[in-house]
């Protein structure tokens, strides 16, 4: 017999008995004897047949996998909160489909539809940067489909989110920096439109505000916050009649690109110019001088998702939309440390 793909059919007609015995026998229905299970498992397996889940899915109305949505995977992020809704679904018995956007809006409308077609129990999703509005994630609550976002959330879906507390971690960041003694602190930021990006500035301000210090516009930077963004932004900032004595970015990718150009420039960190990070990249702690980070606890994020996706499915819309915000940690390291103590 020589065929592409295998049925249960084939089975059936290999062992001369019904097919729903054989799905029955697959499934370890108590119904069938050992000796019956035996047999559909040994064809099952020198046939190599291979179940359709998706059509599965279509009879019993699970497909018992979930689809996550990230911006971008080798970020130390979004891998590791994918490490935590796996740890999470994996115990439940659901496999994890990750989707990469690559942060265009595009391409997270089509991811969408795929996983949709793919007849998921629910997505778990952070959107992309290009995001301009929300209608395909709409799509997924017409159909009933557990819909959680995380790190990048919004309040107009009316959905379950898990966060940290954005505006905290960037006060802790920019008080810690005015504690050291810096008086002139900028800030990297993305588009302000995205609800982490306006946090991180509403945090830097309220730091400034509360010590005493003006907030100038001059000082912040908006750029895709990557390495490169944050070489060139050093450069525009230390060209600024009044350049800063330090920095805080909302990504640690673009603190990396900023020490990088301070010590180019001749000048020393953090004695001439202090830099914090956010996000606690696997970088942070290997670069020189090592680079103070807000932890965004990523992998607990992760688990909080998948446990708020897992009650959503077995309750339904009961007590849910639920929005869980968890506190971030500032992680001190030498890129900050002015006066050689926290």
């Amino acid at each position: 017999m020589k065929k592409d793909k295998f049925t249960i059919h084939d089975i059936a007609r290999e062992l001369n008995i019904t097919a729903s015995t054989v799905s029955r026998a697959l499934n370890d229905n108590p119904r069938i004897s050992a000796e019956t299970k035996q047999s559909v498992l040994q064809m099952a397996k020198r046939l190599n047949y291979q179940p359709n889940n998706i059509a599965a899915a279509l009879r019993n109305g699970k497909s018992r996998i979930l689809g996550v949505i990230v911006p971008r995977i080798d970020r130390s992020f979004f891998s590791s909160a994918v490490r935590g809704i796996e740890e999470i679904a994996n115990t439940a018995g659901y496999n994890v489909m990750i989707c990469q956007t690559h942060e265009n809006f595009e391409k997270e409308v089509t991811t969408v539809e795929a996983l949709l077609n793919a007849q998921v129990d629910g997505i778990i999703a952070s959107y992309s940067k290009g995001t301009s509005n929300f209608e395909h994630f709409e799509k997924i609550k017409e159909k009933g489909i557990p819909l959680v976002l995380f790190d990048r959330t919004s309040d107009d879906l009316g959905v379950s989110q898990v966060a940290i507390d954005d505006f905290l971690g960037a006060y802790y960041a920019t008080a810690h920096l005015i504690a050291q003694g810096y008086r002139r602190i900028a800030h990297y930021t993305n588009i302000r439109k995205i609800s982490i990006f306006k946090e991180r500035l509403k945090g830097y301000r309220e730091a400034l505000t509360e010590h005493g210090l003006p907030f100038d516009e001059s000082l912040v930077q908006e750029s895709n916050l990557q390495f490169e963004d944050g070489r060139q932004c050093m450069q525009k900032l230390m060209a600024l009649p009044e350049p800063p004595d330090a920095v805080f970015s909302a990504s640690a990718l673009s603190a990396m690109g900023a020490i990088q150009m301070v010590k180019q420039m001749g000048k020393r960190v953090p004695e001439d110019i202090g830099i914090v990070g956010f996000s606690d990249e696997s970088f942070a702690s290997l670069s020189d001088p090592q680079l103070t980070t807000v932890d965004q606890h990523s992998i607990h994020l992760g688990n909080k998702a998948a446990e708020i996706f897992l009650q959503e499915l077995s309750k339904g819309s009961k007590d849910f939309p639920r929005k869980v915000v968890l506190k971030p940690d500032l992680i001190i390291r030498q890129s900050s440390l002015r006066k050689g103590k926290p």
